[in-house]
């Protein structure tokens, strides 16, 4: 079944959870600017296909892992909205108790290995997660998101070269922005991505990460492959990033020009409403009911925030060192 043919609640799903990250991510950077989220965040906007087309093959019980631009991907995986909002707020009623922040937001209990700060630094951890799944002998796969920077750590070579050896049923989703923080990536990255892949004699299909329908059919294909014990695959997926490299960055090594022709064309949102729109798929009525019903659903996340408490001082000690013993 190609992605266009999914049932109409699953597409109104699709919509739901691209637009919930497109405007979560709008939101905070507005919210960046009263002061009243600490810290930077590093948003997803214009990268949401991905994670939604990745994300709506998996269940609870399979993992996922993400970078430090991870809201969209723990968003997809089902975490809780008004958790991550007030995450980010620093608060105790917090997806991680207010204590992770934006880069290191996780929740095991929807399988979301967390963002990492570090660049691939999720990657051998998700081989981690894809062997317990192996050895287990459960169905479960384990997704590594990671940027194109991941490419060029020795990390994520290794993580190669394990999952290949040992059939992991694991992949790997390369969000390729073009950048690693204001570095154009052709600059730094030599060869194909593609051909680095293959060298570990992992499958690999490269995608247009503003198609979701596409990232869903390619999903599928490594999800099934992966369950059915064939090992990993790759996901090279071409995407936009609408904002800079994190939320105080001026983003002045892209003109103007380039960055409205971006957002013009090449937004999955609308791809998405135009597709749908042709095909008699969906009214544009109902889906700017969606977009409504967000705004409220957000409105109320940040409101929830902004009353819940900080963490009490004793959770300075809490959960920093564990005993096994």
């Amino acid at each position: 079944m190609s992605a266009l043919q999914l049932p109409r609640e699953q597409l109104v799903n699709v919509y739901r959870s691209m637009r919930l990250i497109r405007r979560f991510e709008e939101r905070v950077m507005e919210e960046m600017g009263t002061g009243d989220i600490p810290g930077s965040t590093h948003l997803y906007a214009g990268q949401e296909a991905s994670a939604v087309g990745v994300c709506l093959h998996l269940e609870d019980g399979d993992y996922i892992s993400s970078t430090h631009r991870g809201h969209g991907h723990a968003i997809a995986k089902g975490l809780d909205v008004d958790a991550m909002m007030a995450e980010l707020f620093g608060r105790a009623t917090g997806t991680c108790n207010g204590k992770g922040g934006s880069q290191h937001i996780a929740d095991l209990r929807h399988g979301m290995l967390g963002a990492n700060g570090i660049v691939a630094g999720g990657v051998p951890i998700t081989c981690g997660a894809a062997l317990t799944a192996k050895v287990l002998g459960n169905d479960r796969v384990a997704v590594a998101f990671a940027g194109d920077g991941a490419m060029n750590e020795g990390a994520m070579s290794e993580s190669f070269n394990l999952a290949s050896i040992w059939k992991l049923p694991m992949i790997f989703v390369i969000e390729d922005n073009e950048f690693g923080e204001a570095t154009f990536n052709a600059h730094v990255s030599a060869g194909s991505f593609t051909l680095r892949a293959e060298s570990f004699a992992i499958p690999t299909l490269e995608l247009d990460g503003t198609d979701v329908f596409a990232v869903h059919a390619a999903a599928g294909e490594a999800v099934q492959r992966a369950r059915g014990g064939g090992g990993p695959t790759m996901l090279h997926i071409h995407v936009p990033r609408y904002y800079g490299h994190y939320s105080g960055d001026p983003d002045t090594y892209r003109t103007a020009e380039e960055k409205a022709a971006m957002r013009s064309g090449r937004d999955c949102l609308l791809n998405f409403r135009k597709r749908v729109g042709e095909a008699a798929l969906i009214d544009a009525d109902q889906l700017d009911d969606i977009d409504g019903e967000i705004e409220v659903l957000l409105n109320s996340a940040v409101e929830k925030a902004r009353a819940a408490p900080f963490p009490d001082l004793s959770a300075l000690t809490t959960d920093v060192y564990v005993k096994y013993i």
